[in-house]
């Protein structure tokens, strides 16, 4: 990003750095990264991540879940979610649904996908597979391609599968897979998908936000995230946006009171209510995270940071001897895998401890042939921010007696595997 123009603000005491920025395509956009009021450590996580202090504030009053105010903020939140669409948005409709976001997940799978439809599920990390354990669990036919631990799915092999069997109905496919932090083809899946007749759906848990998702590029009838990832809000709810034709033929699908999104969403137009006790604080403290991501110009702008986050720590890092699992044209902006250095000396509790004590949380490896850990890229942190992040590291490193960061020999053989 260029062109940042830097003044200097208090906001409850709390020392500011606001910036207006102008991206490679004109966007202008305006950020406030503040460090964690509390001291608290930077959450280098996929989400709970580090939230703003104007998010925690939101959450200081008591709101009615029947009042209308409230019933306002929910239909605000609906509008905006929809908004980051494009064109075509108002085909679809935003259902917030209670829980996590493997709540949402299952809500939509059990709601959109008929009882007697089957799907494939692409998965190539451990929410692909999530996934299908949630439809073995709800009794629904499927099929999985299984692509390993960070292989991508590709469109030619996709459009084999259907091909070969008719009976497929939808494709499950997982826009961001955190466990490796590879971003998919979910436009090329998609072309294939509706080339041959069949529907997607689109877990984007931990993309929306920060990864464009127009309708207008990439077709799908339903996609779900939630309010801890790229909207940088708190856990308490995920949502669905779906079509509203899938919305309406959705109605008798469900397996379950609390995840029938059709119900959901039948409810909220007609009353503006949720059908359960919703999580009042948590949407409160998400419309304030809205209206930040959109003064930091929407998805563009969210986007741009966390590349930018993401090139800043991986440089440095690669600069200490760390390997990334992926190559750079598989990273996404949204957590990096690193393999663990071959260094006897080398222990990633250890290593986890230290960089808490400094003030950064990481995330352990979900790789199943090599150790690994990861690193996330989003949340309220900046290159700055990044940039310590890997001058803590150094000092880890020395502080454990690891005098070289290079993984063993079988993790490069597995790179190789992808660059294939």
């Amino acid at each position: 990003m260029e062109g940042l123009i830097i003044t200097i603000s208090h906001m409850g005491g709390l020392k500011a750095i606001e910036g207006t920025n102008k991206d490679d395509l004109g966007i202008e956009t305006m950020t406030t990264i503040t460090p964690p009021a509390l001291g608290e450590p930077y959450l280098l996580t996929p989400g709970p991540l580090t939230t703003s202090e104007a998010t925690k504030r939101a959450m200081l009053r008591d709101w009615g879940s029947w009042d209308g105010d409230f019933r306002a903020m929910t239909q605000d939140m609906r509008d905006r979610l929809l908004a980051m669409l494009g064109q075509g948005a108002d085909e679809f409709d935003c259902v917030p649904m209670q829980g996590s976001g493997t709540f949402a997940v299952e809500a939509m799978l059990g709601s959109f996908v008929p009882r007697d439809g089957k799907v494939l599920v692409l998965a190539n990390g451990a929410y692909g597979l999530r996934s299908a354990k949630t439809l073995e669990y709800l009794g629904r036919d499927h099929v999985v391609l299984d692509k390993g631990d960070y292989l991508p799915p590709r469109g030619d092999e996709v459009a084999q599968i259907l091909a070969d069997d008719p009976a497929i109905t939808h494709v499950v496919a997982i826009h961001c897979e955190t466990s490796s932090g590879i971003l998919n083809p979910v436009e090329e899946i998609s072309q294939v998908t509706y080339a041959a007749g069949r529907k997607l759906l689109i877990d984007s848990m931990s993309a929306f936000g920060a990864i464009p998702l127009e309708v207008g590029t990439i077709r799908y009838e339903a996609m779900v995230s939630s309010a801890n990832k790229c909207i940088e809000g708190v856990p308490g709810f995920g949502f669905v946006i779906a079509r509203k034709s899938e919305l309406e033929a959705a109605k008798g699908n469900s397996h379950s009171l609390s995840l029938d999104v059709h119900a959901q969403w039948a409810h909220m137009n007609k009353t503006g209510q949720w059908r359960f006790t919703p999580p009042t604080h948590v949407v409160a403290a998400f419309l304030e995270a809205l209206r930040g991501h959109e003064a930091e110009g929407g998805v563009a702008g969210r986007g741009a940071r966390y590349a930018d986050n993401r090139d800043v720590m991986v440089a440095g890092m690669r600069g200490l001897g760390f390997e990334t699992l992926l190559k750079d044209r598989w990273l996404s902006p949204i957590i990096v895998t690193f393999f663990c250095p071959a260094d006897p000396a080398f222990e990633f509790a250890r290593f986890y401890e230290v960089m808490k004590d400094k003030g950064f949380i990481i995330y352990p490896g979900k790789l199943t042939v090599v150790d690994s850990f990861r690193i996330g890229c989003i949340g309220q942190m900046d290159g700055d921010v990044m940039r310590q992040v890997v001058c803590a590291a150094g000092e880890t490193l020395a502080e454990m007696g690891v005098s070289d960061a290079t993984p063993p020999a079988i993790a490069l053989k597995e790179r190789e595997i992808l660059a294939a």
